[in-house]
C-alpha cells in the first residue's frame, strides 16, 4: 500500500464496518431477547439461544478476519488522512458503543443464569480469583484514617 487513502479502500472499509455494525445489532438483539427470557418467570430455554449464537459465529469470524486485514492497512495511513474520514470514525465509534452494550448485557445474562443455577459450579472462578472485597480494600488503603 502506498500509505494514502483511496476511494476504493475507504468505500470497502465503510461497507465492511456497516456490515459489522449490523451484525453487532443482531447480536445485541439476541442478547436482549435472552435477557428478557432470563428475567421472566417462565422456563428459560437455553438451547434456543445457544443455537442462534452458534449460527452467528461464521459471520462473526468472517467479518472479523476482513476487518483485521483492513485495520492493518488503516494504521499505515497517516493520521492526518485518517482524521478526514468522518464516516469511518463514526462507524468505529458506533461499533465500539454497540460492543460495550453487548458485553454489559451478556454479563447481566451470565449473572441471571448463575442465579437460576444454570451455570455449573466448575465454570465459576475460584473465590480467590474473584477478589470480592478488592474495591473495598482499595478504598480502605487510600482513605485517610
Amino acid at each position: 500500500m502506498n500509505n494514502s487513502l483511496n476511494a476504493g479502500f475507504v468505500n470497502g472499509l465503510v461497507l465492511e464496518l456497516q456490515s459489522y455494525l449490523r451484525l453487532c445489532e443482531e447480536i445485541l438483539s439476541l442478547a436482549t431477547r435472552e435477557n428478557q427470557a432470563l428475567s421472566s418467570p417462565a422456563e428459560y430455554l437455553s438451547a434456543e439461544f445457544h443455537q442462534q449464537r452458534k449460527d452467528l459465529l461464521p459471520d462473526i469470524e468472517s467479518l472479523s478476519d476482513q476487518l483485521r486485514q483492513r485495520r492493518i492497512a488503516w494504521v499505515q495511513v497517516p493520521a492526518a488522512e485518517r482524521e478526514r474520514c468522518d464516516e469511518v470514525k463514526q462507524l468505529f465509534q458506533d461499533i465500539q458503543n454497540m460492543l460495550m452494550k453487548v458485553l454489559l448485557l451478556d454479563r447481566e445474562n451470565q449473572q441471571a443464569m448463575l442465579r437460576r443455577g444454570l451455570i455449573p459450579a466448575e465454570h465459576l472462578p475460584a473465590p480467590a480469583e474473584q477478589k470480592p472485597n478488592y474495591v473495598a480494600n482499595l478504598y480502605r488503603q487510600h482513605s485517610p484514617s
